[in-house]
């Protein structure tokens, strides 16, 4: 994804603050991504990040060493961005995501890399109807490319659980676009059939 050289994440570790804000700096582009396509919006998704610097800060201590990183730090970011969809209750997923093309570790600003498509419009919609681990599961999956190892490390689930979530979810899209495509056949039916306006 990102490359951390081992010397700055090992003074980060050893508590150096100027090595973690090189760490923070390395990520930043990765977690805000993820808390933005987890949360749907900017100003959250900053927030989001800065929570899970701060989080990652305070546990240091406890990374397991012979664990990914990244893995480690998007598990913080996921579980935070989780939790917080579950408070509010809300459908997240409020504004369009990135474009597939547009990588974890891209350099490139999230907001700049919008577009207003209908189509990235409505794979928005289709994915705030997905509860907030199955979101979580497909977004870690399909633009983050993790494998079904890293999305049970990251999420705390079994690789079981994640092919079930990853499945249920696939299958709960399939069915939107389904139903979709049956709405606009209709309305394109009733269109052909209605009388012109006057």
């Amino acid at each position: 994804m990102v490359n951390l050289e081992a010397e700055q994440l090992t003074l980060a570790l050893q508590g150096d603050e100027e090595a973690f804000g090189e760490v923070v700096e390395t990520f930043q582009n990765p977690v805000f991504n993820l808390c933005y396509r987890m949360l749907g919006n900017a100003q959250e998704a900053e927030d989001a990040a800065q929570e899970t610097f701060w989080r990652a800060y305070q546990a240091l201590n406890r990374y397991d060493q012979s664990r990914s990183f990244a893995t480690w730090l998007l598990s913080i970011a996921a579980h935070y961005c989780i939790d917080q969809q579950r408070k509010r209750k809300l459908p997240s997923f409020s504004i369009e995501l990135l474009p597939e093309g547009n990588v974890a570790g891209s350099i490139e600003l999230p907001e700049k890399a919008f577009s207003n498509s209908e189509e990235e419009k409505q794979i928005h919609r289709m994915l705030s109807e997905l509860n907030p681990e199955d979101k979580a599961a497909i977004i870690l999956r399909y633009w983050y490319e993790f494998s079904e190892k890293e999305i049970s490390d990251t999420l705390k689930i079994s690789i079981s659980a994640v092919k079930s979530r990853l499945h249920r979810s696939r299958k709960k899209l399939a069915q939107i676009i389904s139903e979709n495509e049956q709405n606009h056949s209709y309305q394109q039916r009733r269109k052909k059939n209605e009388s012109p306006a006057f």
